[in-house]
């Protein structure tokens, strides 16, 4: 069976990498992997795939930025070239950026079997982009393969047949396990003037939470009243800076020492940085699922999670963006009573093992 793999932003990355090595291990399973491009700035993808040991893709469309219309026009037509050219048994997608949705959609209609990782999680809000992809995907979708069992009762909600549905675990968490020895020599902390559970990680990046002036106030606000109790460190996406910038915020935090920005971060540092804060403030559904598995308190900045498990399971908190409420709960994770979490069914490190073993049985028309 030939496959075409394809990664678009970096959290598809951490997904795409222990497949790769899993499908490599199987004798009648080949692999392409395409990279679409849509991150393009070293930090957030060349170093990705230095430090996770990803072969260099095989095709690089280098779609770069643009509107979600544009962009997903762009790897579109892209992508059909390559599809056509190549000719592949199934095309498989990880994740929700607009590169899983667009090529999803492109193989279908070609009438090429898509296998979706990651499939079946629902935030049940349709003004994130990203839940308009996880739809669509999954709607067109031959093969979904789910992380917890909330994803199969969503999927199976929605008509799809069980017998297309695959509960394997986390690959995610697949990476996570494989780099926490490597991730613990990095010298971050050391770089940082860090101490260990001595200070709270921040990682930003929804236009829901960084592109409203008022929204983005409060949260930095909310960070300068932290950072008079611990060190909080906030390794800052390029869209959270350049808002930062517009708004004027950036010049607020500067008589702030205890506040510290970096330049986005490598996958080792930040893990390592995760796996010794205090606590982690994210609104990202990757970091919920990452410190949940690594027993680190996590307050979401968002009214809703499409990772239920890791608030029912894990460590996880939804918080939105009350002030109060967020400095409620982080005043509780400093005093020690932070939720703890316990152990989620299948986040065990062999998610990509189970998909392979998978994708070597089917028989495909």
């Amino acid at each position: 069976m030939k496959i075409i793999s394809v990664v678009g932003a970096r959290p598809n990355f951490m997904k795409i990498a222990p497949i790769i090595k899993a499908v490599k291990k199987k004798k009648n399973l080949t692999n392409i992997l395409v990279h679409t491009g849509q991150h393009y700035d070293k930090k957030m993808s060349k170093l990705f795939f230095d430090e996770l040991d990803i072969p260099k893709p095989d095709i690089n469309m280098e779609v770069g930025s643009d509107t979600h219309a544009q962009q997903t026009a762009k790897i579109m037509m892209g992508f059909e070239k390559i599809l056509i050219d190549h000719k592949p048994d199934l095309v498989l997608v990880v994740g929700d950026v607009n590169s899983t949705m667009a090529c999803a959609i492109t193989a279908a209609k070609l009438n090429i079997p898509v296998g979706h990782i990651e499939a079946g999680l629902r935030s049940f809000d349709r003004t994130m982009p990203e839940e308009i992809n996880r739809l669509v995907t999954d709607s067109i979708s031959d093969f979904l393969f789910t992380t917890s069992i909330d994803a199969d009762q969503n999927l199976k909600k929605e008509g799809v047949p069980a017998k297309k549905i695959f509960l394997v675990g986390n690959v995610m968490i697949d990476t996570l396990l494989a780099n926490t020895r490597q991730a613990k020599n990095s010298r971050i902390m050391n770089r940082l003037g860090l101490k260990e559970r001595d200070f709270a990680l921040v990682t930003l990046h929804r236009p829901s939470n960084v592109d409203e002036k008022n929204d983005l106030k409060n949260i930095i606000e909310i960070f300068l009243q932290l950072q008079k109790h611990t060190k909080v460190v906030f390794p800052i996406h390029p869209r959270t800076h350049r808002k930062m910038e517009e708004f004027g915020l950036l010049k607020k935090t500067k008589d702030f020492p205890r506040l510290i920005f970096t330049e986005p971060l490598g996958y080792l540092d930040f893990l390592n940085l995760m796996m010794h804060c205090r606590m982690v403030f994210t609104d990202s559904g990757g970091i919920q699922e990452e410190t949940s598995v690594l027993r680190i308190p996590c307050l979401t900045l968002r009214e809703n999670t499409e990772r239920p498990i890791t608030v029912t399971y894990g460590t996880n908190v939804l918080v939105g963006l009350d002030k109060k409420r967020i400095l409620r709960e982080a005043e509780r994770i400093l005093r020690g009573q932070g939720k703890k979490g316990r152990e989620i069914p299948l986040w065990d490190g062999q998610a990509a093992r189970r998909i392979a073993d998978i994708l070597s049985e089917l028989k495909l028309k």
